[in-house]
């Protein structure tokens, strides 16, 4: 893949990432649409590295931007989230399969929960060789370590889920292994484009009751085990 662009939501998402990129090339900055990109070498590729903001539109702007105007081939999403999927636990990992959002809910007209109306798809699946690539990188940097990831359903909305019962909820309606504000607008964005894509990333709660504290606390250690994995990644492709 000639251009990787990859987006973290939160500036610990992409700071080990920035840093290794000022080891291995020069980083050309530029502005664009309130966003800082940088572009640079990381693992001997061309990559474009950016900071999206927390949310759904963001993330989506952030995504087609980096396609249209950077010129991104494909899109990694890299960053922390709270776990769903049986047997996760903080700091195991997940590579998605496919994304949607669980917060769109047209079901008075007819739609089933997580549905978007008036399209043809509403759960984008991601691409083989980038979840493949990122099977094995997680190998490379956990095996051994007792972490484990999961190749499944990413459920993105604009909502922190940190309550039992709406983590219930969303598990109910479409099963996902890990919710989190992102992946699913990005998945969205690649798919209209039809650009490869793929989300990464590292359990830092389990998005239920106990989340305020184990949030704040996994956070910044979350994000830079999702950035170790998504170096090792380029290293692969």
């Amino acid at each position: 893949m000639a251009k990787i662009g990859i987006i973290g939501a939160m500036k610990t998402e992409i700071t080990l990432l920035l840093e290794n990129m000022k080891k291995e090339s020069e980083v050309k900055e530029k502005e664009a649409g309130s966003l800082i990109f940088y572009e640079g070498k990381l693992k001997g590729k061309d990559v474009i590295v950016v900071q999206s903001g927390v949310g759904k539109v963001n993330a989506a702007l952030c995504a087609q931007r980096l396609i249209i105007q950077f010129g991104a081939d494909c899109v990694i999403n890299t960053g922390i989230a709270g776990a769903m999927g049986a047997g996760l636990k903080v700091f195991d990992m997940v590579a998605s399969s496919d994304a949607l959002y669980h917060d769109v809910d047209a079901v008075i007209w007819g739609y089933k929960p997580t549905e978007i109306p008036q399209m043809s798809c509403s759960c984008f699946k991601a691409d083989q060789k980038l979840i493949d690539a990122a099977v094995k990188a997680f190998e490379k940097v956990n095996g051994g370590s007792g972490k484990k990831m999961v190749v499944g359903r990413v459920a993105s909305g604009d909502q922190f889920i940190g309550d039992k019962d709406k983590k219930n909820h969303i598990m109910e309606i479409c099963s996902p292994v890990c919710v989190e504000m992102e992946g699913a607008a990005i998945a969205h964005a690649c798919y209209l484009n039809k650009t490869p894509y793929l989300i990464l990333r590292c359990m830092s709660d389990m998005a239920d009751d106990s989340v305020e504290a184990e949030y704040n606390f996994n956070e910044d250690e979350a994000a830079q085990e999702s950035a170790k994995v998504m170096l090792e990644i380029l290293a692969c492709l």
